[in-house]
C-alpha cells in the first residue's frame, strides 16, 4: 500500500494537469460558502441590531397604558380615555412585588423655541425614575430632583437632536428655551441613543416635570392623570409576578368587576423582546439553510465531474494497479482529490463571503456580523460535501478490474 504522501502527491498534481476543470468543479463551492457566509453575516447583523434596539428601550419592561375611548361606537384607541393616574403609579409602587422602579408618563408634539430657531418634537412628562428604567444617560448637567415634581420647576432635559436643531455646537445647560410659549431652563442634554427598532429617532425628545407637564403645558380636564406608567421588574423571572400584581391593584383601585372590561392595558415588553429575538433566529437559520442548498448542488456538480474522471481516467488507474496499486489507494487518491476541490472552493468562497458581506454594508447599509463559527461552519460543510459526493466516483475507480482498465480505450 502506497503512503499517504505519495498518495496526496499523485491527487494534487492530477487536479494541476487539469486545471480549468478543477477551477469549475470547485466553482458550486465557492458559490454555496460564499452565499451561507453573506446569508448568516445578514441574519447575525440583523439580530444584533434588534437585541442593541431592545437594550436602548430598556430591559424587564412593562408598559400600562389607559383604556380606548369610543366615540359613535368606533374604539379610539388605547391611551385614550384617561384612566391611570399618578396615585395608580404610587399603589403599584408600594405594593407590587418584584418592582425595580415605576415612573408616570404623558407626552404631546410641541413646538420649541430658542431665539429665532424653533423645532418640533416630543415633549415627555415624567420624573427621574423613567430615565433609569429606558436607559437614558445624562451627559451633562443635571436630572430631575424631587423639588422638581413637587413643585411644579419649569426645567428641561433634552436629547441630542434637539440640542442640535436649537443650539447647534453651544452648550445648551443653563439656556432658556421655549415649550410653546413656557419658558423652560435646561439643567440636562442625554448621551445620543440613535433610532429604535422601528425606526424612531430616541434623541428627538424633551423631557420635563410630571407635575409641570400636567399643570402648565398640557392642560388636562382631568387632574393629575398620566397617558402611560411604565415598570421595570427586578430580573424576567419575576416579571409575570409583578405584572400579575399590578393587574390586581388596578382592578381593585378602578372597581372593576369580574364580568366587566378592563380600563388599562399591560403590555409585557420582555416577552414581545423574546418573540422577536426568536423570529429574528428563526430567519437567520432559514437563510443559511436556503444558502445551504447551493452546496449541495457544488457537492453534486463534484461528484458527477469527479465520475467524468473516472472514466477518462480508466486506463491510468489499470497501470497503477498492474504495478502494484492497491483498489484503497486508488480510493483514497480520488476522496483526496474531492476533498481538496472542496475545501480550495470553500476557502475561495469564504474570502469572496467577507468581501461580499462588507459590499453589502457599505452600498446597502445593512448591518452585518461575520462570525468565527459562521466561517468554520461552511468549511466544515464543504469538506463534508467533498468527501460525501467525492465517495461513490472514488468507490467507482477502486472497483475497476486492472486487465479490462488496461483495455480501455
Amino acid at each position: 500500500m502506497l503512503d499517504f504522501k505519495s498518495i496526496l502527491k499523485m491527487a494534487t498534481i492530477s487536479l494541476r494537469i487539469n486545471k480549468m476543470r478543477s477551477m469549475l468543479t470547485s466553482l458550486g463551492i465557492i458559490i454555496g460558502v460564499s452565499a451561507v457566509i453573506i446569508m448568516l453575516a445578514v441574519g447575525s447583523g440583523a439580530s444584533k441590531k434588534i437585541a442593541s434596539d431592545m437594550e436602548s428601550m430598556g430591559s424587564n419592561l412593562l408598559m400600562i397604558r389607559s383604556a380606548s375611548a369610543k366615540s359613535g361606537g368606533v374604539r379610539m384607541g388605547m391611551g385614550t380615555k384617561p384612566t391611570l393616574t399618578m396615585k395608580d403609579t404610587q399603589a403599584i409602587e408600594e405594593k407590587a412585588r418584584g418592582i425595580l422602579a415605576v415612573a408616570p408618563y404623558s407626552s404631546e408634539s410641541k413646538q420649541i423655541t430658542y431665539g429665532n430657531r424653533n423645532w418640533s418634537t416630543t415633549v415627555g412628562g415624567t420624573t427621574m425614575a423613567y430615565f433609569f428604567i429606558r436607559n437614558y444617560e445624562i451627559q451633562s448637567g443635571r436630572g430631575f430632583i424631587k423639588d422638581d415634581n413637587k413643585n411644579g420647576t419649569k426645567v428641561a432635559i433634552i436629547g441630542q437632536t434637539v440640542s442640535t436643531e436649537l443650539f447647534g455646537d453651544v452648550d445648551p445647560i443653563g439656556k432658556t428655551i421655549r415649550v410653546g410659549n413656557i419658558p423652560f431652563k435646561v439643567i440636562g442634554l442625554l448621551k445620543s441613543k440613535g433610532a429604535s427598532g422601528m425606526g424612531q429617532d430616541q434623541d428627538d425628545i424633551i423631557f420635563i416635570p410630571i407635575t409641570t407637564a400636567q399643570r402648565k403645558v398640557f392642560g388636562t380636564d382631568f387632574p393629575g392623570t398620566v397617558g402611560m406608567i411604565t415598570v421595570k421588574a427586578q430580573n424576567d423571572e419575576v416579571i409575570t409576578l409583578a405584572q400579575q400584581d399590578i393587574n390586581e391593584i388596578l382592578k381593585s383601585r378602578h372597581h372593576i368587576g369580574a364580568k366587566q372590561d378592563d380600563d388599562f392595558e399591560i403590555r409585557n415588553l420582555a416577552e414581545m423582546q423574546e418573540t422577536i429575538k426568536s423570529a429574528t433566529k428563526t430567519m437567520s437559520m432559514l437563510l443559511g439553510a436556503i444558502a445551504g442548498v447551493s452546496l449541495i448542488v457544488g457537492g453534486i456538480g463534484i461528484m458527477n465531474i469527479m465520475l467524468v474522471s473516472v472514466t477518462e481516467r480508466t486506463k491510468e488507474i489499470g497501470i497503477r494497479m498492474a504495478i502494484g496499486a492497491k483498489a484503497s489507494d486508488i480510493r483514497i487518491q480520488f476522496l483526496i482529490e474531492s476533498f481538496l476541490l472542496s475545501m480550495a472552493g470553500g476557502l475561495i468562497g469564504v474570502i469572496i463571503g467577507i468581501g461580499g458581506a462588507h459590499l453589502m454594508h457599505a452600498l446597502a447599509g445593512m448591518n452585518i456580523a461575520i462570525t468565527l463559527s459562521s466561517i468554520l461552519l461552511s468549511l466544515g460543510f464543504s469538506a463534508a460535501i467533498g468527501i460525501g459526493f467525492g465517495y461513490y466516483p472514488a468507490y467507482k475507480a477502486s472497483l475497476l478490474n486492472p486487465i479490462d482498465a488496461l483495455r480501455y480505450e
